[in-house]
């Protein structure tokens, strides 16, 4: 049973989920329309300002996303506080708070180095690559972390697994995390050098002298290809193994299926922003269910589900 202190507490990180795939989908925002420098080269204030007066669109738009990042901030210190006023010592639920609390400090000062390093906007350096690897890697991790305290809120058990079904996780979440790194080169691609046709497009990403992000981008729907197959194995693999996790992966599943369809409409429109959030939602809705997939998976098994009791 969840007594109200910690029901209330259970909705309240849930709700700061959500609101943490609200800033990323605005991040992505900022990206695809090129307002990363709207604020210029000055973090964190903007244009030399607090508050921007009349703004450009991307300026609004820059300025939005580094708003949403501060009320993030007091959001998730809240969590942290509530975990450890609300959880005696040892609850995994107070390790998921403060890991979401140690992601969010490392979101923001990766956030300003881009903007301090001119990462943003229309820079092609090959260099680019790396930021936002790291920073698409921080955030996966971030709404990891908030998603598992809120897992653990609801009385849901630590991890506790085999070695076997522990390294099963991990490839799965790191698969998973490999192809959103190369979702977003593929989206930088798509922002930095449009293309006005499907043949244009593909002409790009054969070309051996174009720019990096064009030639990884080609590899994106390859990779998705590859680790809808897997995550299709791992799904199955779960079910068979711990019926408690059927609609995990049943849902987890789904997303796979959503997340192709997305990718391809994507392709053939010429990634439009609209589809490119679309994109991304779906994305960030099948890493939160891999995550809460893999919880399952790692946690002891229910008495009714364990051989002995069969």
């Amino acid at each position: 049973m969840v007594l109200m202190p910690q029901r209330r507490f259970v909705w309240y990180s849930w709700g700061v989920l959500v609101y943490n795939v609200a800033v990323v989908l605005w991040g992505a925002l900022v990206r695809a329309t090129g307002s990363g420098a709207g604020c210029g080269d000055h973090w964190p204030l903007c244009n030399g300002t607090v508050m921007p007066f009349s703004p450009s669109a991307a300026t609004a738009i820059e300025f939005t996303h580094r708003a949403m990042t501060g009320l993030d901030s007091v959001l998730v210190v809240a969590l942290v506080v509530a975990a450890f006023r609300v959880f005696p010592r040892r609850h995994p639920a107070r390790l998921g708070a403060a890991l979401s609390g140690v992601f969010l400090v490392m979101e923001i000062l990766v956030g300003a180095a881009l903007v301090l390093l001119d990462h943003v906007a229309k820079n092609p350096s090959g260099n680019r690559a790396y930021s936002l690897s790291g920073h698409l890697i921080n955030t996966l991790t971030l709404l990891a972390c908030l998603t598992l305290t809120a897992w653990w809120a609801g009385g849901r058990p630590g991890v506790r697994a085999r070695r076997s079904d522990a390294w099963l996780a991990a490839v799965s979440l790191g698969a998973v995390m490999l192809l959103g790194v190369s979702g977003a080169i593929a989206a930088l691609g798509d922002t930095l050098f449009p293309a006005r046709s499907l043949f244009e497009g593909f002409s790009q990403d054969l070309n051996p002298t174009a720019n990096v992000f064009l030639r990884l981008r080609l590899w994106h729907p390859i990779l998705a290809a590859c680790v809808a197959l897997w995550l299709a194995f791992y799904g199955t693999w779960g079910v068979t193994r711990r019926p408690d996790a059927r609609l995990g992966a049943g849902i987890m599943m789904a997303l796979v299926g959503g997340q192709m369809a997305a990718g391809m409409t994507n392709l053939f429109l010429l990634a439009p922003v609209w589809m490119q959030l679309v994109h991304l939602l779906l994305a960030d809705a099948l890493w939160i269910s891999l995550v809460l997939l893999c919880a399952v998976m790692l946690a002891p098994a229910p008495k009714a589900f364990s051989p002995s009791r069969r």
